[in-house]
């Protein structure tokens, strides 16, 4: 009789042991859900700042690892944000954001509410099928499977705007109106294209369809990190070549007079244009100071 019992106590001590197992396995699965693989600070130079909500404000340090909620802003100088192992999160000057990030490698959910200043994203693997990116502004949202491209939010004249720039992959963007409702609209945008959207007060639409990006509008920052892209053999509709003239010159500078080309200068970078010895009429000036490095090609206007 007591090696009977003695083989019941280890059977049900093996049981209990089990059980315990399986409900460890159990609650660390379903936890590992709501913590993402990785987020954490890449980089950082400058002026920076994270704000978490049962700890204030800390200053960022590379490695930081980052919570889902964290709101991160750079005021000047060098921020990356990395996500998992695929996905990078560039900063520009004077750039807020919140991160919402939670799930696993194979089910991750990423959402970023920009709530000023301008982002460079590259998610560097296509997504799987259960998981998402997704950026908000305050008109609108997009949502990528895989792609480099750069969201921009600012104000001119009390009008707010968002600018979407696909520099490789696909994009699809959709407003979002002032009740927090979005359109059942979607609008895609393609590599090379952007598209602006726009909200006054009374109304929140986009400017035109998606056009071709004008690289030269792009800051120096934005084009350093594509020219290293390029490098890497991204599929990006731009060359090195290009990259460096914009960011190096030299630049052409045209003069026009009534819609036509009067002639034009070669400019290296911050040196400055000349008055051209003829004038194409005897009335007028051009419409420049010449004073002014010139940084970039540059249209001038003869104006009566």
């Amino acid at each position: 009789m007591e090696k009977k019992k003695g083989k019941k106590g280890i059977v049900i001590a093996a049981v209990v042991m089990l059980a315990i197992v399986i409900g460890a396995i159990v609650f660390l699965n379903l936890n590992k859900k709501k913590v993402y693989r990785l987020l954490k600070i890449y980089e950082v130079e400058g002026k920076a700042n994270v704000s978490r909500e049962d700890t204030g404000n800390i200053e960022p340090y590379e490695n930081m690892v980052l919570e889902s909620g964290d709101k991160v802003s750079l005021e000047t100088g060098k921020l990356t944000i990395k996500a998992d192992e695929d996905k990078y999160i560039y900063l520009e000057d004077d750039t807020e954001l919140v991160l919402v990030a939670e799930g696993d490698s194979n089910n991750s959910k990423t959402s970023i509410d920009l709530l000023s200043g301008a982002i460079t994203n590259d998610i560097q693997n296509k997504l799987s099928s259960e998981s998402s990116y997704e950026i908000n502004t305050p008109n609108s949202t997009m949502s990528v499977r895989g792609t480099i491209y750069r969201v921009c939010v600012y104000e001119i004249d009390g009008v707010k705007y968002t600018k979407v720039s696909v520099f490789e992959g696909e994009v699809v963007t959709r407003l979002k109106y002032a009740d927090g409702t979005y359109s059942d609209e979607e609008v895609s945008v393609t590599k090379g294209k952007e598209v602006i959207i726009y909200d006054d007060g009374n109304k929140i639409d986009y400017v035109s369809e998606p056009k071709e990006i004008d690289y030269s509008e792009l800051p120096e920052k934005v084009l350093k990190i594509l020219e290293i892209k390029v490098e890497d053999d991204r599929d990006i509709p731009v060359t090195p070549e290009e990259i460096e003239r914009i960011l190096n010159g030299p630049f052409t500078v045209i003069f026009n007079y009534q819609g036509s080309e009067f002639g034009r200068q070669t400019v290296e970078k911050n040196g400055n244009a000349v008055t051209p010895k003829l004038s194409p009429s005897g009335s007028g000036s051009w419409d420049f100071d010449f004073s002014t490095p010139i940084e970039k090609d540059t249209n001038i206007e003869w104006k009566q």
